[in-house]
């Protein structure tokens, strides 16, 4: 092993194992994701001085919506995976699509599955569509940490081959050292994204709805294609052309979408 490699801590992707059933770290990172992002979710909406006034809808929106959001990025994330990342394989074998506990979420699959959940939600329930998208978008990055943090322990989408004093040795990346990428993604898609989006609830941007939402697809998208830089492509796919990656390829539509919405969103009176 290379001096300048950190041997890779060699976590148990199960936490707890009885007969045939499992906990594993990549479920709870999800189930974690999903109740600190409605708690912050529901914090935001009791600040008043977040809106200029009352929030268009309460914390019982959000525990009805925590269902709906749930189902759009795990049925979003795995149909994303399936579509964008290996047709081919499922097209041989379409039962294998239902199984999840192998592994292959699309987080921008996710992304227009939980897009798609608040559009429907939204409209059932006769709410602000964008301002329940800007609640939901601002408690997102939450999520995209502890799933990254969870693909770090999995030693999966691990980084290029690296000589950084930080590089990891992963036990399926050979015996080479790597970018820790999964942790460059946490930082900026979750931390980082996190206190950007933060910033500009405080400074009133939920009074232009849309706002948010559309900031999180540009930071999102930004914070992806600058990973990308530094991560591994999937092995099926590989790279595109000129070095481009199916990662950054998705990610690029994110961003003009973003700044269309900010756009939109600036346009319309407060």
């Amino acid at each position: 092993m290379p001096l300048a490699a950190i041997p890779f801590p060699n976590i148990d992707p199960v936490l707890i194992e009885i007969g045939p059933f499992a906990i594993r770290w990549y479920a709870l990172a999800y189930i974690a994701g999903l109740l600190l992002g409605w708690v912050y979710a529901a914090r935001i909406a009791r600040r008043e001085e977040y809106w200029g006034g009352r929030a268009p809808f309460g914390k019982t929106t959000l525990d009805d919506f925590l269902l709906w959001a749930a189902l759009g990025i795990i049925l979003g994330g795995r149909i994303g995976y399936v579509l964008f990342y290996s047709p081919e394989h499922y097209l041989g074998a379409p039962l294998e699509i239902f199984a999840i506990w192998r592994g292959g979420m699309s987080f921008h699959g996710g992304l227009a599955g939980t897009a798609l959940a608040i559009y429907w939600f939204a409209r059932r329930r006769g709410l602000p569509m964008l301002s329940l998208g800007d609640v939901i978008s601002a408690a997102a990055p939450i999520g995209l940490f502890f799933g990254r943090i969870a693909n770090f322990i999995n030693g999966e989408l691990f980084g290029r081959v690296s000589d950084v004093p930080w590089a990891v040795v992963f036990p399926d990346g050979g015996p080479v050292p790597r970018h820790p990428s999964q942790l460059y993604e946490a930082l900026l898609e979750g931390i980082v994204l996190f206190v950007v989006l933060n910033l500009l609830i405080r400074r009133g941007a939920l009074a232009k709805p849309g706002t948010v939402f559309g900031a999180f697809l540009v930071g999102y998208g930004v914070a992806r294609i600058f990973a990308e830089f530094f991560r591994m492509p999937d092995a099926q796919i590989g790279f595109l052309w000129g070095g481009l990656t199916m990662g950054m390829a998705l990610s690029v539509p994110m961003i003009l979408a973003g700044l269309a919405l900010i756009a939109y969103a600036r346009a319309r009176p407060a």
